[in-house]
């Protein structure tokens, strides 16, 4: 591991090398856990909408709630680049906008890159974001701030045409500067031959095994949002079960007065305690 925190040029060093690992993270515990387990990126995903606010989709997620979660992650990393996602709106009603909105990310809560959705249309957004020393990382693919056009959660570029059009998309996203791009629920082979044909790299989810690198969100790594788990997540333990009957134990202890024993209670010194047992309730003894 890196003995100093990672940036946007060393992420886009590590084309054709060493795979990139990037967990999402939402606050400053799971941010200080996928750390210290070695992560080369940290997203604070809009995914937070779902995970953590209890939200359908990602398009609920406002700026506010990015910034204070990312607020938070960066206090728990010391290692790893924090990118931070751009959420629904904040980017997509004009190039001034856009770059204020994202640097807001950098100057109020300390992240080191932003992430944004979308293909050669943003463009000029991202060459403005560039020019004010906002490093950008894109994503294109199954993008969740479109999924009210999508129609759901859908895997895309499952035709020829589709394929093409994303393999454009990422030629566009690489030439206007992007340090690395996320290729999110595209068939394995368009995604291995837009890793093979662009000059920085890719982060793949449900995206084959031949992207640069893979990101995965924190909580389905760890099975701690059951039912929201996507079909090609992995997931690696599964904390729920363990976590809820730990609290399901608590709650049984407590009610039957089983806690607190005496290890988990304070005592008084004895003689404060005389003292105290001794007063009238007037403050004499």
């Amino acid at each position: 591991m890196p003995s100093k925190q990672r940036t946007a040029p060393d992420i886009l060093a590590m084309k054709g090398g060493g795979r990139i690992a990037m967990l999402t993270a939402y606050d400053f515990p799971t941010a200080r856990l996928a750390d210290e387990a070695g992560a080369d990126a940290i997203l604070v995903g809009d995914s937070l909408g779902m995970v953590c606010l209890g939200l359908p989709d990602t398009l609920g997620v406002t700026m506010d709630h990015m910034l204070h979660h990312t607020a938070a992650v960066v206090r728990g990393v010391a290692r790893a680049l924090v990118v931070a996602d751009m959420p629904f709106l904040s980017y997509h009603t004009g190039v001034g906008e856009a770059v204020a909105n994202a640097g807001r990310f950098l100057q109020q809560a300390g992240a080191r890159a932003v992430k944004l959705e979308g293909g050669a249309e943003f463009v000029p957004h991202i060459q403005a974001m560039l020019a004010a020393g906002i490093p950008v990382m894109g994503h294109i693919g199954l993008t969740p701030q479109q999924v009210a056009r999508f129609g759901g959660f859908k895997a895309q570029g499952k035709t020829a045409r589709a394929a093409k059009a994303l393999l454009a998309d990422a030629r566009a996203l690489a030439q206007a500067g992007c340090f690395a791009l996320v290729l999110e629920a595209v068939p394995a082979e368009v995604a291995e031959r837009i890793t093979a044909e662009i000059p920085i790299p890719t982060i793949g989810i449900g995206a084959g095994p031949r992207c640069d690198g893979q990101v995965l969100v924190f909580h389905d790594v760890l099975g701690l949002c059951p039912g929201l788990r996507p079909s090609f997540v992995k997931q690696y333990t599964d904390l729920w079960t363990p976590a809820r009957e730990a609290l399901a134990a608590y709650c049984r202890e407590v009610r039957e007065g089983a806690f607190p024993a005496e290890a988990n209670t304070r005592r008084m010194a004895p003689d404060e305690l005389d003292a105290f047992q001794a007063d009238d309730g007037t403050g004499q003894a």
